[in-house]
């Protein structure tokens, strides 16, 4: 037996129940999926691959997010573990695979935090017209890592906190976003667009319309964009309501945001036109700033801090996630108990939070060494991870429920067969990813490592380290690995009031 089996289980103090409410873990899982940058850094690309048809895509784009966020709903109203997709793999498909869950959503906080970080200062200093200190590499990092500090510090000293800091930043979000739309589509049909403008048509809709190859494509960057609403559900334990809350939460955020992609992909490209999108997509985010100028003119500041708040926002957010699962992990003896501390005076995972933190920004500032391609490189490694714990999880809800299944029509479609249907377009996504991934020149460097493209290599180093940590510790710690799968206790599907799995 080990000092670690034989110690008794400890359990830290708990999370802060009832911190925020419904509308403050909407926010959150909104501001997690960084709306703005997101569409800054996609647009250009997604028109690039399926021209007009861009809002059709982000529409089918929205299909697996909206079944996953089913899945989370569900299983968190029987299990309402900060852990989110390693709690509820470990008990549906047994500890293996739960690790390996946890392990892709913490790792998915270190590859963003730095580059999302990054943008929201480059927009932030452009907006404010200091051009040149974007482009002073030094400056921009020095003042990177010192906004990763500071939102870590948010993420610290209280989730009430964090909620109050997200409201602001999301209604500065969304009036900014609005703003450009409003004036993008008058400018459209006032026929005064600087480009070859093109009235929106209904037709636009249909994701098939460019073709199946280019659809491909086009899906494996949108599901990028939906991603991060779970941030909502990782507080379920600090949620008014949290058997429904949270999941809530999550499930209205893929809706809001289908709604906010679709009108901004309408108006960008009414606006600017295919052709110009198509042609300038290798700029990535920064197509947006050329836009914010001519669209809003001497405004264009005003789109220019949309994403910068966009990035902000979500780099706090996106700490949350990482920093939960850790805590969960360490109080199920899956990692170190130093991982499941919890601030006495915060009840916030303290230590969970900064060293997530920390090998983040070793991370953002290790990678920029090399070139800020091969930061792009590590950003699109995430497609990886995030489409592997979105099909677990999916895959776990209906694992979990699998005795209740026939119930009803509505536990066949809502519980079985909507989150097997999201795993499987996940799944194909994550092979179509893997296979595009392994070509060098469909990475930002275009450069080879090891024959293989970087985001590739990032993605399968990354999995190689989760799985020989993952073997060390069940060598060190065996507690964990003895936990076996279950099914859904009947009596928490059919209560009136779905109450914690103990």
């Amino acid at each position: 037996m080990t000092a670690e089996d034989a110690a008794p289980a400890a359990r830290p103090a708990s999370l802060k129940a009832n911190a925020i409410g419904f509308v403050d873990a909407l926010v959150i899982g909104l501001n997690a999926t960084s709306p703005a940058y997101s569409l800054a850094a996609v647009i250009g690309p997604v028109v690039a691959l399926v021209g007009i048809y861009a809002p059709g895509v982000m529409v089918a784009s929205f299909v697996p997010m909206l079944f996953i966020a089913s899945a989370f709903y569900y299983l968190n109203k029987v299990d309402q573990d900060c852990g989110t997709t390693f709690s509820w793999v470990t008990r549906a498909m047994g500890p293996w695979a739960g690790w390996l869950g946890g392990w892709a959503i913490t790792m998915t906080g270190v590859l963003v935090v730095g580059s999302l970080a990054d943008v929201a200062v480059s927009f932030a200093l452009l907006a404010f017209g200091l051009d040149s200190w974007v482009d002073n590499t030094f400056v921009r990092q020095l003042i990177t890592v010192l906004l990763i500090l500071v939102m870590t510090a948010v993420c610290v000293i209280g989730t009430e906190l964090s909620a109050k800091v997200q409201n602001a930043l999301i209604l500065a979000q969304v009036a900014c976003l609005l703003i450009f739309v409003g004036v993008a589509l008058y400018a459209v049909y006032n026929g005064t667009s600087k480009y070859d403008a093109v009235e929106p048509a209904f037709s636009w809709l249909n994701p098939f319309g460019a073709g199946g190859t280019a659809l491909t494509g086009g899906l494996l960057l949108g599901v990028f964009i939906y991603w991060g609403w779970e941030a909502a559900v990782n507080l379920t334990e600090e949620v008014e309501d949290s058997a429904t809350a949270p999941g809530k939460a999550g499930l209205w955020s893929t809706v809001i945001l289908l709604v906010t992609y679709v009108s901004v992909g309408f108006a960008v490209v009414a606006y600017a036109g295919p052709t110009f999108l198509a042609e300038n997509a290798d700029e990535e985010e920064f197509i947006f700033a050329q836009l914010a100028t001519d669209v809003l003119g001497g405004w264009d500041w005003i789109l220019l801090l949309a994403v910068s708040t966009s990035a902000i926002a979500s780099t706090q957010t996106t700490i949350i996630p990482a920093s939960r699962t850790a805590l969960s992990m360490a109080r199920r003896r899956a990692l170190p108990a130093h991982y499941g501390h919890i601030s006495p005076r915060f009840r916030t995972p303290d230590v969970s939070t900064w060293w997530v933190t920390g090998i983040a920004i070793a991370w953002y500032i290790a990678v920029s060494q090399i070139s800020d391609n091969a930061l792009f490189d590590s950003l699109t490694a995430l497609s990886l991870l995030i489409a592997f714990y979105y099909a677990l999880t999916g895959l776990a809800c209906a694992a979990y429920y699998r005795r209740h299944l026939f119930e009803s029509v509505h536990n066949f479609m809502f519980i079985g067969l909507g989150p097997l249907v999201g795993t499987g377009l996940l799944t194909w996504l994550l092979v179509r990813s893997v296979a595009d991934m392994s070509d060098p020149e469909n990475s930002y460097s275009g450069t080879s490592w090891f024959g293989l493209g970087p985001p590739l290599v990032i993605g399968i180093g990354i999995t190689l380290a989760g799985v020989i940590i993952m073997v060390v510790w069940r060598l060190r710690a065996p507690t964990f690995w003895r936990e076996r799968p279950s099914v859904v206790d009947p009596a928490l599907v059919h209560a009136d009031g779905p109450r914690k799995k103990s």
